[in-house]
């Protein structure tokens, strides 16, 4: 007996010191991402990320130690068993801290050069100031951001203030995926803070319960938006940010076979895409009277002819597109107690970004607008939208005013760089 338990102890002995190096690995972030990529973040944003990293390992250091003191006070078979069992569970907690470091490693690592680096710099930056747009007047802070390139189609966002892997703190930074394609016109970074937003004021439940009170008329219309309630908000945001050139953004993302413009996943939070496209045209037409959207919204229809959805949903299409122009004003223009009584429009105004508004800034601003730190820091929003808007409307001119949006970001990342270094001791 003698024998099995000494065989067992040793073991276990092996199992704790490969797990107890194990921890120290993750120690350091250069595993996880290079020196210079961790310079390359701003400094409140460094730390955070930095600090709740460092903050998980510790801990996991400590349930090690601890390991190692159970293994050194087994006497007997069963404190040995007792012991395997919760090395594996510590294996499980590794495994899960070791996922959090890779993610904010990939995420820090694609800042792969000094522009691209400027780049996302200026998109955390954009992300916050939209954010602070509706939480500021409410008095709500407003969390870090840490915005990273890859590949796909669409956005997507982990919020902050959520418990996932390591099980220990909450995630420091709402970590927002651009993807390489929309890299010269952001505007889901909007949409992706929408989401942000919409978690931390309880947005979502609101605009579902209005959204069923205002199709009340048609329960399965009414059910079926509210159970898209969460991204319609944060399409509603990215809308009232960017205006035109958000919602041809969203069109073209979502422009693909007709299979997938039609598909209705129950459960899916995601409108049809169907629908989806006509909603923010819709609201384009509401604030800003005709225009592009509606050639937009024409050419939608004629390419993904409604007749051709699949049969079980073709009814339900039809039923909602009349709903549309009201959804819309229930998006934008419905008070709501989210925002401490007032419509999303009152904070953040479409009207700003409309097409006559955009123009009169680069009017007035001149060639300023895309070199005066100035005008940078105070219209980067506006600057995105109308980066967008000429995007969306003179494809002829596509390159160079996809070259003129990396320049004038580039500028504005360096400057939150310089700020940066200056507030340094």
């Amino acid at each position: 007996m003698r024998d099995d338990v000494a065989a067992l102890r040793l073991q276990l002995a092996r199992q704790v010191g490969h797990w107890r190096g194990a921890v120290s690995t993750l120690a350091d972030p250069e595993n996880f991402a290079a020196a210079g990529a961790w310079r390359t973040l701003e400094h409140q944003l460094g730390v955070a990320v930095r600090r709740h990293l460092a903050e998980a390992v510790e801990t996991l250091r400590a349930e090690a130690d601890v390991l190692a003191a159970e293994l050194g006070a087994a006497r007997v078979g069963a404190d040995l068993e007792l012991l395997r069992r919760r090395i594996t569970r510590f294996r499980r907690r590794y495994t899960r801290v070791e996922t959090a470091l890779d993610f904010y490693g990939d995420a820090v690592n694609s800042r792969t050069s000094d522009k691209l680096a400027a780049v996302l710099r200026a998109c955390d930056l954009l992300a916050i100031r939209s954010m602070q747009a509706v939480l500021g007047p409410l008095g709500r802070p407003t969390p870090p951001v840490l915005t990273y390139v890859d590949k796909g189609m669409g956005a997507s966002i982990l919020r902050t203030g959520l418990r996932l892997w390591d099980a220990g703190g909450l995630t420091p930074a709402a970590a927002i995926k651009i993807t390489r394609h929309n890299l010269h016109r952001p505007t889901a970074l909007m949409h992706e803070a929408g989401h942000q937003v919409a978690h931390t004021l309880g947005w979502n439940e609101e605009l579902a319960s209005a959204l069923r009170l205002t199709l009340a008329d048609d329960p399965e219309v009414a059910e079926t938006w509210a159970g898209w309630a969460s991204e319609t908000a944060a399409d509603t945001f990215a809308f009232a940010h960017a205006g035109y050139a958000a919602v041809a953004a969203l069109h073209d993302v979502l422009a693909g076979e007709p299979r997938q413009v039609f598909r209705i996943r129950p459960g899916d939070p995601h409108p049809v895409a169907y629908l989806r496209v006509l909603l923010n045209s819709a609201m384009a037409r509401r604030f800003y009277g005709s225009g592009p959207w509606d050639d937009l919204a024409r050419a939608w229809t004629l390419t993904y002819r409604i007749g051709s959805a699949p049969d079980g949903d073709r009814e339900l299409l039809r039923r909602s597109v009349p709903w549309l122009p009201l959804i819309a004003e229930v998006c934008l223009l419905r008070p709501m107690r989210a925002f401490g009584g007032a419509p999303l429009a009152g904070l953040v105004d479409p009207v700003r970004v409309r097409p006559d508004a955009l123009r009169q800034l680069a009017q007035e601003a001149g060639p300023a607008l895309y070199s005066s730190p100035y005008w940078l820091d105070a219209e980067g929003l506006r600057l995105l939208a109308l980066s967008g808007w000429r995007a969306a409307t003179e494809p002829e001119a596509a390159e160079s005013v996809a070259a003129e949006f990396e320049d004038w970001m580039t500028r504005l990342g360096q400057g939150v760089r310089d700020v940066v270094r200056e507030e340094r001791p």
